[in-house]
């Protein structure tokens, strides 16, 4: 399975580009025009958004680790809140894609970042135990 904890390379180099091409997704959806973004009517569907694309990234990120060490936790975790920062910032300077910044994106950004963290920390330390016996 591509999205399970493996020390294959091959697993690594799949994760690595499944990780850049999601990142790629998120510059694509976040820097559409919003006149090309269909309006869904849910509440907080946005912010959902966010935080499942943003979990999704930091999951992927440690996924395609070699070598992975706990520092990279904090390293894929602070990527994703400044990945959600710098994107939230360029809507909100880029006025012809008549979308602005919003703060409580780039909060559900930096949970969903938490979030993907938190869940590679737990998958990853259930296959160290389940390697151990």
């Amino acid at each position: 399975m591509l999205l399970k904890i493996s020390d294959d390379p091959k697993h690594k180099r799949r994760a690595r580009l499944l990780a850049i091409l999601w990142t790629l997704l998120i510059f694509f959806l976040c820097f559409l025009p919003s006149g090309d973004v269909p309006e869904v009517r849910l509440p907080l569907i946005d912010k959902w958004a966010h935080f499942i694309l943003f979990a999704v990234f930091a999951y992927l990120w440690l996924l395609s680790i070699k070598g992975f060490k706990p520092v990279h936790l904090l390293i894929v975790f602070l990527a994703s809140v400044i990945l959600g920062w710098v994107v939230e910032w360029i809507q909100g300077s880029l006025t012809f894609l008549g979308r602005s910044q919003d703060n409580m994106d780039t909060l559900a950004d930096a949970l969903g970042g938490l979030i993907g963290t938190v869940l590679f920390f737990i998958v990853y330390s259930l296959r160290a135990t389940k390697l151990s016996k």
